[in-house]
């Protein structure tokens, strides 16, 4: 949806303007799309995420996995923003809001920072205090 929400703004009249003045695109960015579960095709999150204007950022493990053995069919996004929509919609069927999932991973996400932020600052009070 977010690749969806770009395709609109970078049609829209205002960017037009504001590109016919000078302005550059603001590319989407995948951030950090190395897979975690085993489960998963290692490319996974490389592979699906390929469409035109973007740019995606892996670990040094996901991109040696994409340069051996990854195979790119082009854009992966634009084709599936209909079922991206519909897969939404079922999940808004059965109950399950994504606002309520992105605060929830936003959270989780937020927490795993946090205690290495505590643990490297007091380790620096420490060896300061020394």
């Amino acid at each position: 949806m977010a690749y969806q929400e770009f395709i609109t703004v970078r049609a829209s009249a205002r960017w037009q303007l504001l590109s016919k003045n000078g302005a550059h695109i603001q590319r989407p960015l995948w951030a950090s799309t190395g897979v975690k579960d085993k489960a998963y095709d290692d490319t996974r999150y490389v592979i699906e995420l390929i469409g035109p204007d973007t740019v995606n950022t892996m670990p040094q493990g996901t991109l040696d996995a994409v340069k051996d053995h990854g195979v790119s069919r082009g854009d992966a996004l634009t084709p599936n923003i209909k079922n991206a929509v519909a897969d939404l919609a079922a999940l808004k069927a059965v109950g399950i809001s994504m606002v309520e999932v992105a605060i929830k991973l936003e959270r989780e996400g937020i927490d795993k920072f946090v205690a290495p932020w505590i643990e490297l600052i007091e380790t620096v009070k420490k060896v300061a205090s020394n």
